[in-house]
């Protein structure tokens, strides 16, 4: 089957979008099964639930519900997952993730990699932009987003 990455990551955009539009930072995912089939999506909340756990990538897990198998599942992301993101990502032997960007930040895709999942960087240039954008525009709060002072 020939899976359409670029699809797919529209969902995810519209997810960041829609944070973005709730006043939070704009990180959209959602998980995929190998037939392409959306199982869960979501956004980073942290700042709208002031809940430091609500990422992207795990507000899609959760709402995918449990799962027999994560292996042949894709996890679809904006941006590179974060080193909680990706602690997620190996925990649950997630196969794929398929990242719309990594110049604004790296996160932990090399680690991934190494650790035998395929990571698939499509550096699209909308999710560049608008994580650009937000990140000049409150520096404080996505500081705060991935640990740093």
């Amino acid at each position: 089957m020939n899976l359409n990455f670029d699809e797919m990551l529209k969902v995810a955009i519209e997810e960041a979008r829609q944070g973005l539009a709730e006043g939070g930072i704009p990180i959209g995912a959602a998980l995929f099964d190998k037939e392409g089939n959306c199982l869960g999506r979501g956004h980073n909340r942290r700042v709208q639930e002031s809940d430091p756990s609500v990422h992207g990538e795990t507000d899609a897990f959760r709402k995918a519900g449990r799962q027999r198998n994560y292996r042949d599942k894709i996890m679809v992301t904006t941006l590179a997952p974060c080193w909680y993101c990706s602690g997620l990502v190996r925990q649950f032997n997630i196969g794929t993730v398929v990242v719309g960007e990594s110049v604004n930040f790296q996160g932990g895709i090399e680690w991934l990699r190494e650790n035998g999942v395929e990571v698939i960087d499509l550096n699209s240039n909308e999710c560049i932009e608008m994580l650009k954008n937000y990140t000049n525009a409150n520096p404080e709060i996505w500081n705060e987003d991935i640990g740093e002072e």
